[in-house]
């Protein structure tokens, strides 16, 4: 068995040696006649897996170590009888606390207490509804937007409208796919309140820097367009910008790579799939108030420091992507 493995996944080194032949390259290096002989692909966001790539391969399974999905053909896959699996939900409590720390950040700046604001959250799964859950208990007003989720559920979920004119905060966690790319436009931005706050750790593609750059109200981000030839200008003018590591704690990249191997290890029946990273220790969901957010986050998730870093130097996005000190979990 021939395994293809992203060399940018972490902890991963070593566990499928003893059962397979094992090459580890760079994410965006993945070439046809690299996949040809392969049985399975562990990669990121930075493989695009596609007919170009998979048309002539014997791949079995593709399992990214993210929770989008966007950079792979799943169509494709389906009729080729390829299993694709991801890591979804693995970041929750890493983006949640990124999202943390711009909330910190942005009180500082404005001055403002969470009873004050409305937070509206678009994109209520895995992400979105830890997001709701800690932010209700800091005292924000939540608004939600889900239209797959109403659908199902119904519930006092809102439009999309409803959330960006009623909202003081808004927040997106959608995945990207048809419905979701370029859902915030200049339409969509003229619906905020003048002295709004867009937050964007999705995906970039789901807001256009067009919209973005004429926008008026303040931009914390996460994801850009087109990385990592990210828009300069529109990194000048966002109050907080870091290069697509809201996730990057140890225990959110610990449980993708852990997804990865058990996915691989159940698909090829491999006796690995109760493993877990020994150099990470998991962390138990804990409630935190307001004040000790704000004492404590910056010790853990020093945003600002990372949005200056950025700032200074955009061509380092992809290093700095690749090279993050994984943020320890504490909440």
């Amino acid at each position: 068995m021939k395994i293809l493995i992203d060399n940018a996944i972490p902890y991963i080194k070593g566990v499928f040696e003893p059962y397979a032949e094992v090459t580890y390259l760079d994410g965006k290096a993945f070439k046809p006649q690299d996949v040809a002989t392969a049985d399975a692909l562990i990669i990121r966001t930075r493989t695009r897996c596609n007919e170009d790539l998979i048309g002539n391969s014997q791949v079995k399974i593709i399992s990214t170590a993210t929770i989008g999905f966007d950079h792979i053909d799943l169509d494709f896959c389906a009729k080729r009888g390829i299993e694709v699996t991801t890591a979804q939900g693995c970041n929750a409590a890493g983006v949640l606390q990124w999202v943390a720390a711009a909330l910190v950040a942005l009180s500082r700046k404005q001055d403002w207490k969470p009873q004050e604001k409305t937070l509206g959250i678009v994109g209520v799964g895995h992400v979105g509804s830890l997001v709701e859950q800690y932010a209700r208990a800091w005292g924000f007003h939540v608004l939600r937007c889900d239209p797959p989720r109403k659908q199902l559920e119904g519930g006092d979920y809102v439009t999309l409208e409803e959330v960006l004119s009623q909202s003081d905060i808004v927040t997106l966690h959608t995945p990207l796919d048809s419905t979701t790319f370029h859902m915030i436009d200049h339409k969509q931005i003229s619906l905020l309140k003048p002295q709004a706050t867009l937050i964007n750790a999705s995906r970039g593609e789901v807001a256009s820097t067009e919209a973005l750059l004429a926008a008026r109200q303040e931009l914390i981000l996460d994801v850009w367009e087109r990385e990592p030839e990210i828009n300069t200008q529109l990194l000048r003018k966002a109050f907080l910008a870091t290069p697509h590591i809201a996730g990057y704690s140890a225990q959110g990249k610990a449980n993708a790579t852990k997804a990865v191997v058990e996915a691989i290890a159940r698909h090829f029946s491999l006796p690995i799939e109760n493993w877990y990273p020994p150099q990470v220790q998991s962390v138990e969901r804990k409630d935190i108030t307001w004040e000790e957010l704000c004492r404590t986050i910056d010790s853990y998730c020093d945003i600002q420091s990372q949005s200056e870093s950025l700032k200074l130097s955009a061509s380092d996005f992809e290093s700095m992507r690749n090279n993050y000190n994984y943020r320890k979990e504490y909440f």
